[in-house]
């Protein structure tokens, strides 16, 4: 099955970026009777329906709006959310980090709101597979229509199985089957023996986390289990500069700390990894530091079950639209007797 392609006229369902007077945002659906009002006045979406990707339409007050196809780190940045999502910097060095190549056969946990499962998708190609665990119902919705959304349809190469990733993972994989996992949930640790089982000889598991803590248990986690290779870690900070003439200077604002990577490679049966000669350090633990650990003194955000409905109804309704600017551009490329 082949996805909608990103470029040609603008379409009604489609999703457009236009940019404003001041560099202000606003990401729409087409349809045949829409508007956007805002305090400038009103933009008619019949002025986009069948203009090019990257033109310039005035509204009802003169001022002018550029308007473009959001790229993918664009639209994860603007889509409806039922979870927090994995920022384009950190799905950009989960790709790398992990080596995800197509046609690779890769699990992630949880889904969230799908904001990775796209990359991933991107990724893998058609000739891979995804299987994307999570555990709440609402979540799960709001990933499938954010995905269908940017993509047009639902990939047939992607599934989501609703459960807890450890008890569910043995009875949705073979053993030995997975190329490569990415966890993205409170208390990774507790999953690292089913995913050693679903992982395939030289397969790479990466987690995500959000603090040092969490990081210091998975990374102590996966080297005890000694059937993963020395776990490395890091954070990707991005600073942007600003370039005008002469003017070059770092932003004032950046994006700085979202999360913490730690990823291992899977040993094969029966293999020891070689010891490493470390320096002394302060390795050892008690179990007051584990409490620490533990996902209650983490910490776990909740959104509020009115709030998610409104999110699920939001990402369908932007689904529905895709869908149909997917079926128009299925019947005009339909050839004519």
């Amino acid at each position: 099955m082949t996805t909608a392609r990103p470029s040609g006229p603008f379409r009604v369902g489609d999703r457009v970026q236009l940019t404003g007077p001041k560099g202000r945002l606003h990401t729409i659906t087409l349809r045949e009777e829409g508007e956007l009002h805002t305090h400038h006045g009103v933009l008619r979406h019949s002025s986009l329906i069948g203009q090019p990707d990257g033109s310039v339409v005035a509204g009802s007050g003169g001022h002018e709006y550029l308007a473009l196809r959001p790229l993918l780190r664009d639209f994860v940045m603007s889509m409806p959310r039922g979870a927090a999502i994995v920022y384009p910097k950190d799905a950009a060095q989960i790709l790398a980090e992990a080596d995800v190549f197509p046609g690779a056969r890769v699990v992630e946990a949880g889904v969230g709101s799908g904001a990775l499962s796209m990359w991933l998708l991107r990724a893998i190609g058609e000739a891979g597979s995804l299987v994307s665990f999570e555990r709440r119902e609402e979540f799960a919705d709001v990933a499938r229509a954010n995905v269908e959304t940017f993509l047009g349809r639902s990939p047939g190469n992607w599934r989501i199985e609703l459960g807890d990733l450890a008890e569910a993972l043995p009875a949705a994989v073979d053993p030995g089957s997975i190329d490569r996992v990415v966890l993205d949930m409170l208390a990774p640790w507790e999953c690292i023996d089913v995913v050693a089982d679903a992982l395939t000889p030289g397969g790479v598991v990466v987690c995500y986390v959000a603090t040092a803590t969490q990081l210091s248990r998975v990374a102590e986690y996966i080297r005890g289990t000694g059937l993963f290779t020395e776990p490395d870690a890091n954070e990707t900070m991005v600073r942007g500069w600003h370039v005008e003439g002469l003017a070059v200077r770092p932003d004032h604002r950046m994006v700085a700390h979202t999360g913490f990577l730690v990823w291992a490679r899977r040993l094969a049966p029966g293999a020891v990894a070689p010891e490493q000669k470390r320096r002394a350090s302060k390795s050892s633990y008690s179990d007051d530091d584990v409490e620490l650990w533990t996902p209650g003194a983490v910490g776990d955000r909740e959104i509020t079950d009115k709030n998610l409905r409104k999110r699920v109804r939001e990402a369908q309704r932007a689904a529905a639209g895709a869908r149909m600017a997917s079926a128009r551009e299925d019947d005009d490329d339909t050839p004519t007797a």
